[in-house]
């Protein structure tokens, strides 16, 4: 006899209970655009503030998130940074994403493969979506803490870190295969 795992369609962090998160999350879609993902991070961050103000922490050692939803087509998180917290220079494996500041100011250095390094600051109530290849470091600026949401699509599709983004290869690998069940 096998036993196989099953996850439900929709995955909610169990603190997030307002209904409107099932309904943003689409089950059935299975590829978000980066335009669909960053109207999600919007909403989400407009509508659901108060709900994940209760989930936020702030950790002086390390960056600190949490997994707010999980579909067959979308992960959606919610990250914190104090000021000087960063990632390492990363892309999402070919995966679209987006993330909305829910508070304080992000400082981005970007690229994508081939092309110039850039940077943005990212302030309270402030989006972005990007394609996949776009290789980028988010830092907590300014002198208050910050937070911010956060899609992928496909999810589970690991980063890629890089020594700088200077490393960023000029054509990224495509996404392997991806296998729903």
């Amino acid at each position: 006899m096998t036993t196989s795992i099953i996850r439900p369609a929709v995955e909610i962090h169990p603190q997030l209970t307002d209904p409107l998160l099932p309904e943003l999350l689409h089950p059935s879609r299975l590829l978000w655009t980066p335009r669909e993902l960053a109207d999600l991070t919007a909403t989400v961050t407009t509508e659901l503030t108060a709900g994940l103000r209760g989930i936020l922490r702030f950790d002086e050692d390390r960056r600190w998130w949490a997994r707010l939803a999980l579909t067959d087509g979308v992960e959606l998180w919610l990250l914190s940074w104090l000021p000087g917290q960063r990632t390492k220079p990363h892309d999402h494996g070919g995966a679209s994403g987006s993330f909305t500041v829910l508070q304080g100011e992000l400082g981005e250095e970007y690229r994508y493969p081939g092309g110039p390094i850039r940077r943005r600051t990212h302030v309270a109530g402030e989006g972005i979506g990007f394609g996949a290849g776009r290789a980028h470091q988010v830092t907590g600026i300014g002198d208050q803490p910050a937070a911010s949401v956060h899609a992928y699509s496909p999810p589970l599709v690991p980063t890629r870190e890089y020594a700088s983004l200077a490393d960023v290869p000029a054509e990224i690998p495509p996404l392997p295969a991806i296998v729903h069940g």
